[in-house]
Order: structure tokens, then sequence, then C-alpha cells
């Protein structure tokens, strides 16, 4: 049973994955981090995925998801039709997709997610608006919002408590009075973020719960504070040769009153099709991860974490995997 006392002692640590779920294959969809990155692509995009966190702690952190996003149809001209990139008639190969780029438009989304991390379980349901201007036909910038429900419980059944890690059988009346007060609570949701992205480079920084608890209703008072999170994420592509090409992205959070987290990312690209790629996430984990673009619908990815703080005594591992499905793309 020390993974309670473990669990609290590394909290400072690991903040970020508790009010919100960790992503190690942001890279892939921006639109996890940030909501003006919805409708980057000019089809629909549904990402489906999930994280089982720190592998042999009991209760430890898991997560679900789905994102889901398109340029909205009733905007969409010729022009927005077109992608970056000269693509022969008839060049059947499967390929990475190209970004939507030297157009302005509209863009919607949404994303659901289920969220356990030991006694507390939150399920978030959001809406997804952005507005996506051309700088030239290389970039462009985005503006974006999220708007939702999340609902937070305590889960009594998984909570350990002191006479319990102790095995001292005494009665815990504070306990009692704090799971007796304890019920589901809705808060309204809102974050926003600012995009700037081309085929070589992108620039973003986005927060989510910027209204905390300012909206909230249940049948009970919940002992949760939401905390306004900041991401700030940046990288840059570029090419090594015909069949390789290379992206160095960094991504910091914050969350007050939490130490800054910083996240350094290498991923190479192998014939706009494979991809690999290692991440360090300061005094946390290093990551491996990997995928491909299996056909011209459907990609999938990987990614493996390993603790490199105190915590890796006490699990082996953390891993993610992700479905992604490019409905309505082009083949050419």
């Amino acid at each position: 049973m020390k993974w309670l006392v473990i669990f609290v002692i590394l909290s400072s640590y690991t903040c970020l994955g508790q009010q919100s779920p960790q992503y190690s294959q942001y890279i892939q969809n921006q639109y996890m981090l940030n909501p003006a990155a919805v409708g980057t692509y000019d089809f629909t995009n549904i990402s489906v995925g999930g994280r089982m966190q720190w592998l042999g702690i009991e209760n430890a952190p898991m997560s679900s998801y789905a994102y889901v996003s398109a340029p909205a149809g009733d905007f969409r001209t010729a022009s927005m039709k077109r992608t970056f990139g000269k693509l022969r008639r008839g060049n059947k190969r499967v390929k990475h997709p190209k970004l939507r780029l030297g157009t302005s438009s509209h863009a919607f989304g949404g994303h659901v997610l289920a969220d356990q991390y030991g006694p507390y379980r939150q399920f978030k349901a959001m809406g997804t608006y952005a507005y996506h201007l051309p700088i030239n036909q290389n970039y462009s910038i985005s503006f974006g919002t999220n708007v939702g429900l999340s609902n937070r419980a305590f889960i009594t059944d998984k909570a350990q408590v002191l006479s319990v890690l102790t095995n001292t059988g005494q009665f815990d009346q504070t306990y009692d009075s704090y799971a007796a007060s304890q019920g589901a609570q809705f808060n309204l949701e809102v974050d926003g973020g600012i995009y700037f992205y081309g085929e070589n480079a992108f620039l973003g920084i986005s927060s989510t719960q910027l209204t905390q608890d300012l909206v909230k209703f249940g049948n009970r008072e919940f002992n949760f504070s939401p905390e306004r999170h900041w991401y700030f994420s940046g990288g840059g592509k570029f090419v090594v040769n015909r069949k390789m090409s290379t992206t160095l992205a960094l991504l910091v959070k914050y969350v007050k009153p939490a130490p800054i987290s910083i996240e350094a990312t290498i991923q190479f690209d192998y014939d706009e099709r494979f991809w690999y790629g290692f991440s360090y996430r300061h005094k946390d984990a290093l990551v491996a991860m990997f995928g491909a673009t299996v056909n011209n619908q459907f990609k999938i990815g990987y990614s493996f974490d390993l603790n490199v703080s105190r915590l890796i005594k006490y699990n082996v591992g953390s891993h993610e995997l992700v479905m992604t499905f490019m409905l309505g793309r082009s083949k050419f």
C-alpha cells in the first residue's frame, strides 16, 4: 500500500497529469493541447486513444479520449480543397496528410475524456471552434476555444486512509466526515488558444480551465479546485534527405503552484509515412514513440514512458495508444 504515500510525495512533479491528463504524442495531434489547432487538415480527423500510467501502482491514472475535428463545410471553397505541396496526379503512394494552408476558414470539433486517478474520477465533454487566417501561402495563424462541462466525483471504495494503511483498525472520524460530504460536481469549462503553423514549423499557446470553479453545480460540495493550466509548444521540421526529415519540439507546461514542466522531443519521419521519436520530460520520464500512416484513411501511434524520478522503483512505465481516422481525405 505504499503507492498512496509515494503518490503524495511526488505529486508536485506530476500534478499536471492529475487535473489534466498527460499526452506523449501531442505532435501528431496538436488539438489535444490547443483548441486553435482544430481543423488544420481538409478532412474530418478522428483520434481515439488511451493511456495507462504508472503500471504496477494500484489505482494509478488511466485516461481514454476521443477528438473529432473538421473544417466547416458551409464555408469551404474550391481554394480550401488544395493542399500545400506538389502532388502528382495518379500518385497513390501512402503519405502523411498535408496541412491546409493559404486560405481563411472556420473549423469545428469536439472531444470527450474519461480520466481516473486514485479515488477521483473525471468525465469531460467539450465543443470547439477555431478561425484560421493565412499569413502567406506557407503559414497560417488560428484562434480557438473549447466550451463544455466536466464532472468530477470522489470514489470512496478506492480511497486508502491511514487506519487501513497501518492496519490499526482505528475509526477515522475526519475521513468519514470528509467522505460523507463528497459528491459529484459539474463545472463549466472554457479553454482558449492561439496557434501559428506551417509545414515546417509550429508555435502555440493555450490555457485550460480558464473559468476555474466560477460556474459549478452538483448534489453536494466537492473538494476540488480547478486550476488554470498553461501550455507553450513550438517546433521546427528539417529535411535530412529525400527519405528522412526531423522535427525538434519543445513543450512547456505550468500550473500554479507546481514547478514548470519542460518536455523536449525529437521525431524522425521516414518516407513521409513512418515516424519514431524520443522525448525527455524533465525530472519525470523518458519517452519512446513510433507510428505509421497505414493508408490514406488511417494511422496509428504508440508511446512508452519510463520514469526517471523516484517513482521508477514502484512502476513499470506508462503506455499510450492512439488511432486516427482521416475521413474524406483525398488520395492525391
